[in-house]
């Protein structure tokens, strides 16, 4: 079974709430994108992982993908699967690849094997994995909140824009990200601002990494303002970062010269 396992960006990111488990409260709207990997399973006698395309910082036995497969296993009666992945989004840039790979793993598996798993059922397997991965099997809009595995449809409006994604050759650490965040009752509705129009969201819309994120890494902040600079509507750091994205209603045919050295992916919105 192959699949296009994509990427997201975060509309907004507020850290609301330090929990006692040692985890934050977040709340966010999760955008799906069209960057992707390449996930494909199929029946085997035992399980197998082999890894392609950009390096995989993890041993097999650590990947998400394998922890996946090893969740599903404790509860069903599985044989074995043989996982090929072809990494293409980049790590560590708050695009949630890992998180993608492992949901669109579970999907394969409720399939090929006919579990008969719910949605829902998924969604709850998933957010054991990583607070985002639950996102990735509904695939759509969603306000979350909790860890980022609370889930509720929200309407976004993006249709006709383009979207452009730019990954530069830093990497930004999740938990020292959260180390430079203080947790804080978010000042707008969430929910009420992604349904504005985009040109509202440059006042409104934020991400409380950026501030801490960018005193530690000034080359972001550039990032974000070149993406302005050439005309973006709204600009902003994806989830803790490195990548950031700018929504144009045209998108400059100089970027690769602009963003020299970064990683790009671009996409006309439907």
């Amino acid at each position: 079974m192959l699949q296009l396992s994509n990427a997201k960006i975060n509309l907004g990111l507020h850290v609301t709430q330090r929990r006692p488990d040692g985890f934050h409260n977040i709340e966010t709207a999760f955008f799906p994108i069209g960057w992707s990997d390449v996930v494909e399973a199929l029946p085997s006698r035992e399980f197998s992982l082999r890894c392609t395309g950009i390096a995989v910082d993890a041993p097999p036995e650590k990947n998400l993908c394998t922890r996946a497969f090893r969740l599903l296993q404790e509860d069903f009666d599985l044989p074995g699967v043989n996982v090929f992945l072809h990494k293409q989004i980049p790590s560590g840039a708050g695009l949630g690849g890992g998180s993608s790979n492992a949901a669109f793993v579970l999907r394969a598996l409720n399939e090929i094997f006919h579990l008969s798993l719910s949605p829902q059922k998924l969604a709850e397997y998933a957010a054991q994995l990583g607070s985002d991965c639950a996102f990735f099997v509904y695939n759509t809009p969603m306000l979350a909140t909790g860890r980022g595995d609370i889930l509720h449809p929200v309407t976004v409006n993006l249709s006709g824009y383009e979207l452009l994604v730019v990954k530069p050759p830093v990497g930004v650490s999740t938990s020292v990200a959260y180390a430079g965040v203080t947790p804080r009752t978010p000042q707008v509705n969430l929910r009420h601002v992604v349904g504005l129009r985009v040109e509202e969201w440059r006042k409104l819309l934020v991400n409380d990494f950026e501030p801490s994120v960018f005193a530690k890494h000034p080359t972001l902040r550039e990032i974000k303002s070149r993406l302005y600079g050439c005309g973006a509507t709204y600009a902003a750091m994806s989830g803790s970062g490195s990548a950031l994205f700018g929504i144009f209603e045209k998108i400059p045919d100089n970027v690769k010269q602009l963003f020299s050295g970064c990683t790009i992916f671009t996409q006309k919105i439907r």
